[in-house]
């Protein structure tokens, strides 16, 4: 895929020469020459990618041809959308001069290309004789994922109960459990580990987790305490703004005082991050905890005079092995030479767990005994002292085995703030928007998916959550973070505005701030042609701050502001003619000029937050496919959104207005505020719906759901809500079923249990009734079932043949139901936090 960027640089040079018929000869000629050049470098382009592991300078050179072609599509998107406006606004000779005038800025950027292009030709022929590596095989998103976050506990199952009963044990103080190691073994995931076992939360009734870092603020740290119990409401957000220091702390030990909790203080690096934190827990007698991770000996040996402070062991020698095996795709492709040599590696790898997983997704991507050879040799060139493979080196040669498209979508990760969790739609349209998802047959919400899958095969990327067996959320480990960072740096991929030296990069086009963001737009940056500008900053509030006029060629605007002081866009962002991925927190109100945005992908407003006012100009945002947005005002023209993929969060008020038949690409779709008295079945007129989810009014029924049966290509469905009647038909494509509050009287299970193609089910205060009956061949292809809050149900009978390729149970708060099949008994135990 290295050559995705110049195949799309290739097709608009392409369009534009066939659009623009009148364009001056000596210009056509020069736009000729580019694409034709470019047409020709994109053969060497693919040998280039397989040639990157063994030479830095050639993964430059390949980046310098996608920044050079991602210059030449903005050069002539800004051109066409000036020129356009021109034709609508201007007539007679004024606009004759213009568009001279116009001509005469694109020629000379274009030429300014041409040099730029000849430069790259000159260095290609340094690299024409290098060696070939076998390509990568980009992996599609045909195997789902479940939460593997259990493989790193290959041998420390004694260890997993030593913390636990040091947790649980009778011990009324408030005690610190220090966990400490070297990075990469497993400090945090055995800490997530704790935090989420079932014994831990039933003991625990108030937690929460922040995670330190070497950059802290403590107020932050403080506020996300308090968020972690109480949630992020409005009135919990408003309240923590106007706290200094000292009143967070005061107010986090009252919210404490009288309970019983656990608190997991991630990451800790120096003593004082701890100092400044521990103020703001009680001690109540109560047996409560703290679990602190940590690299640093000293600052676990001294959380806590009379703590329990655990080193983190490395793996042995036949516990490496056994985790290199399970994370290996194909064990039974592994021949004897190949075992002996990967065995020698896995030696090397001393015990540390991050490096054995990430050897393993590399070796797993490479076909044959040459190639496991070629990767032992590599590693041998700078064995240690100590006859151990430094971890940077196995992280860097996975790395470097990636494609350009990979190695891409891996450095986007480090624009996130470091232990940040990414929801994947949110990485997967980031992604799309910047031009890294190639587009062809398959939709490119698919082939990016498939692309995150391949990056969690070679264990370089996280899985943080899953639900229905697709995973939602993911992470970096630290050292893959710090990783990210240092490869970006080299090839100018984005750039970190620092406030100390109060400076950024002018040679990347990806800005990320994390903090100061007025400060940082107080540089000049009138002369960059930034694609992304991406804002992490918690105190940044105020968008009107930004001048838009300046980002003309942006691609990417992420702003995640502060909800506690609405603002304003100003009216200048319709101006952004190129921006694909709009992303807007703590927003008020969007302009009538965000109709302007013709190449917009991704809408997202106040995500999980506060409902904003959308102007009908939104309706003509005609390549939008993702809108995530509570809003007030009927959107009544959503149906001339005919690009649309996902529609989340619109209310059920404002649906009854929308005619669907239009929404042809519709796959995604989720609405709030239901009452009976709507009617919903307009949305069977959605034929490629693949996903439903449906939420009532507090303590609303559901009107009629018969219409589900026409919905053909529904495989996902959420109903939140009262069902007074369980519809008799379901559509038999469903796989995955939520029902939540349904509040059933009559029995669901023979309903269904007809589903021909179930393999996930949800029934969480669905059913009021003592008994469930499950006959005999039903459920044929369920594999997971989640029973929760059935404080009625007393008895489960199951029939003999029922449920035969169940996989998973999770049942909890169903008091009266005090035995299950004996079938069931052996069938793997499923966590409450599984169901989301």
């Amino acid at each position: 895929m290295a050559d995705a960027f110049v195949s799309f640089a290739v097709q608009k040079l392409g369009d534009f020469l066939i659009q623009e018929i009148n364009l001056r000869l000596s210009l056509r000629e020069d736009i000729q020459w580019l694409r034709n050049e470019l047409l020709f470098m994109q053969s060497f382009l693919r040998d280039a990618e397989l040639k990157q592991s063994g030479d830095q300078r050639v993964q430059q050179w390949v980046f310098e041809i996608n920044s050079t072609a991602n210059d030449a599509v903005a050069i002539l998107e800004t051109y066409t959308f000036e020129a356009g406006k021109r034709a609508t606004h201007l007539k007679g000779c004024t606009c004759i001069c213009r568009k001279g005038k116009k001509f005469y800025n694109v020629a000379k950027e274009i030429q300014s290309l041409k040099q730029r292009i000849m430069d790259i030709s000159r260095k290609r022929e340094t690299y024409g004789d290098q060696g070939k590596s076998n390509q990568v095989t980009t992996l599609r998103r045909t195997t789902s994922y479940v939460d593997d976050h259990d493989y790193i506990f290959v041998g420390l199952q004694d260890v997993v109960q030593t913390l636990l009963d040091q947790l649980l044990k009778a011990e009324p103080r408030r005690t610190v459990l220090s966990i400490y190691g070297m990075g990469g073994l497993g400090k945090t995931t055995l800490a997530r580990k704790l935090y989420n076992c079932p014994n831990i939360t039933s003991s625990f009734p108030t937690r929460a987790w922040i995670c330190v870092s070497q950059e802290y603020n403590t107020m932050d740290l403080l506020r996300n305490i308090i968020k972690s119990i109480q949630g992020r409401t409005k009135e919990t957000l408003d309240l923590l703004e106007r706290m200094t220091e000292g009143d967070l702390e005061i107010y986090i030990r009252d919210l404490l005082k009288e309970r019983k909790y656990l608190v997991v203080v991630d990451d800790v690096w120096e003593r004082e991050a701890w100092e400044s934190l521990k103020r703001a827990f009680p001690d109540s007698k109560n047996g409560s905890r703290v679990i602190i991770t940590t690299r640093k000996e000293d600052v676990a040996e001294r959380a806590d005079n009379r703590g329990f402070v655990h080193k983190l062991r490395f793996l042995s020698q036949e516990e490496s092995w056994d985790l290199f095996r399970r994370k290996l795709l194909d064990v039974r492709a592994m021949v004897p030479e190949m075992e002996s040599l990967a065995k020698d590696m896995v030696e090397k790898c001393r015990g540390l767990p991050l490096a054995i997983v990430v050897l393993s997704g590399l070796l797993s991507h490479k076909k044959g005994l040459n190639e496991w050879q070629k990767v032992k040799d590599h590693l041998w060139k700078n064995i240690k002292e100590d006859n151990s493979i430094e971890i940077s080196n196995i992280l860097s040669l996975s790395y470097n085995d990636l494609s350009t498209a990979l190695k891409q979508c891996f450095l986007y990760f480090g624009t996130f703030p470091e232990d940040r969790v990414v929801g994947v739609d949110n990485i997967i349209r980031l992604w799309m928007a910047e031009g890294f998802i190639p587009r062809g047959e398959e939709r490119m919400e698919d082939v990016a998916e498939g692309f995150l899958n391949e990056l969690i095969r070679r264990s370089l990327v996280q899985v943080a959550r899953t639900f229905w067996e697709r995973v939602t959320d993911c992470r970096l480990h630290d050292l893959l973070h710090d990783l990210a960072i240092q490869k970006a740096s080299e090839v100018n991929f984005f750039d970190i505005y620092d406030p100390r030296s109060h400076s950024i990069s002018s040679l990347c086009i990806r800005h990320v701030i994390y903090s100061r963001g007025e400060k940082y737009l107080s540089l000049d940056l009138s002369n960059l042609k930034l694609r992304s500008i991406m804002f992490f900053d918690p105190d940044f509030c105020k968008m009107s701050l930004i001048n838009l006029s300046v980002f003309q060629h942006l691609y990417v605007l992420y702003l995640d502001m502060r909800f506690d002081n609405m603002s304003i866009v100003p009216d200048a962002i319709g101006s952004l003619c190129h921006l694909k991925f709009l992303r807007l927190r703590g927003i008020d109100d969007l302009p009538s000029s965000i109709g302007n945005l013709k190449n917009l992908q991704t809408l997202v407003v106040n995500e999980g937050g506060y409902p904003c006012k959308l102007p009908r100009e939104t309706a003509d945002l005609i390549n939008l496919r993702h809108l995530v947005a509570r809003y007030t005002k009927p959107l009544v023209h959503i149906s001339k959104l005919t690009s649309l993929q996902v529609v989340d969060s619109i209310h059920c008020d404002q649906w009854k207005d929308v005619d669907p038949v239009d929404l042809v690409n519709l796959r995604e779709l989720s609405m709030e505020y239901i009452s009976k008295s709507y009617s919903l079945n307009n949305i069977s007129s959605l034929k490629n719906l693949s996903t439903l989810r449906l939420f009532c009014r507090q303590g609303q029924s559901f009107p009629s759901l018969e219409f589900v049966s026409c919905c053909e290509k529904l495989q996902k469905l959420w109903l939140r809500g009262i069902i007074e009647k369980l519809p008799n038909l379901f559509s038999n494509s469903i796989t995955k079923l939520v029902l939540w509050d349904s509040l059933l009287t009559k029995d669901p299970m023979p309903i269904l249990g007809m589903l021909s193609n179930l393999k996930n089910l949800i029934l969480e205060c669905a059913y009021k009734g003592k008994e469930i009956i499950c006959s005999d061949n039903s459920f044929s292809q369920l594999e997971f079932l989640h029973l929760g809050d059935l404080s009625k149900l007393e008895r489960w009978d199951l029939g003999t043949n029922a449920m035969p390729l169940i996989k998973g149970l999770g049942i909890h708060n169903c008091p009266n139901l005090k035995e299950i099949p004996e079938r069931m008994k052996d069938v793997e135990v499923l966590k409450q936090d599984h169901i989301g």
